[in-house]
């Protein structure tokens, strides 16, 4: 292993901004299956004998890949994705600590389109994790444009960064119907409570809901077309099919994948989210229009 070597997994945009950003202050590396005219580019070999590792693949696609590209020999591991296994309904915490110790694992969370990280613009996120002294290592990588901060709340961070995306949806869906700002915001609203509570039955930290992890992530994500959530759910609400919307789209948009997690997940555990209920209906067919009728009225 290549002690003090880091190196990132997976080019998508968010890959690509965490490469630029970690290249200011020391030579990172990063691989792809797809993209290889980058900087630094190497190949998974190469980045997997690195001691630090930032994996930034998608979330549904990470069991997979750590079963059959991955052997664990130390590495210190930041994930940079956010989702919940839609087969299974794991947070992604669960599907690593299946693969690597959790004293090894940390998870950034917080507002932070990769657009602007990668023009060098400042933003502040979160690195959580149970071993503060991964936090403290990792920190030393960061930019000056980009402000750490630390928390042991995994399953929260990991919740957050998970639901704010099928609220994104909900939200795009709102703009896309021309509802006002005063729905758009009261919808947000309603869904920060939302995933509070949803988060509070796995047993998340209050605080992290109102902290960057968790309303920043929201209203940011909610709030923009930089979101590829929110233009999938501008996309429903002009009665686009979701397989052209997310041809379109061109990348993968995480909201999708975890509506289906957060259904499945609701149902086992009778938590009460209506916001998320009727993402998950309109993605399997219904009228928007309808869940509106349906959402004023319970």
């Amino acid at each position: 292993m290549k002690e003090g070597s880091v190196a990132v997994i997976g080019a998508g945009k968010w890959g690509q901004a965490l490469h630029y950003a970690l290249s200011q202050k020391q030579e990172c590396y990063i691989t792809s299956r797809t993209k290889r005219d980058i900087k630094n580019f190497t190949d998974l070999q190469t980045a997997l004998s690195c001691e630090y590792l930032v994996i930034a693949i998608p979330a549904q696609q990470i069991r997979t890949w750590l079963s059959n590209h991955f052997e664990f020999k130390g590495q210190k591991i930041l994930v940079a994705s956010k989702g919940i296994e839609a087969t299974t309904g794991k947070f992604l915490n669960e599907i690593y600590e299946e693969f690597i110790p959790t004293q090894n694992l940390g998870f950034i969370s917080g507002p932070s389109f990769a657009a602007e990280v990668i023009k060098g613009l400042p933003c502040a996120i979160v690195l959580n994790s149970l071993n503060k002294q991964l936090f403290l290592e990792f920190e030393k990588f960061f930019p000056n444009f980009i402000k750490t901060y630390y928390s042991d709340d995994v399953i929260g961070a990991e919740i957050c960064g998970a639901y704010k995306n099928v609220l994104a949806i909900a939200s795009g869906i709102c703009e896309g119907m021309d509802l006002g700002n005063n729905a758009r915001v009261s919808l947000i609203s309603r869904g920060l409570v939302e995933m509070q509570r949803f988060g509070s039955h796995f047993g998340a930290k209050m605080d992290t809901f109102i902290g960057l992890s968790g309303a920043g992530d929201l209203f940011l994500t909610a709030s923009s077309e930089l979101s590829r959530n929110f233009r999938v759910g501008l996309g429903l609400a002009n009665n686009k099919t979701l397989d052209e919307i997310l041809k379109q789209l061109g990348e993968v948009a995480e909201g999708v994948k975890t509506s289906y997690a957060i259904n499945s997940l609701n149902k086992k555990h009778n938590i009460y989210t209506p916001i998320a209920n009727e993402v998950y209906s309109i993605l399997e067919g219904k009228n928007p229009k309808d869940s509106l009728k349906d959402l004023l009225k319970n």
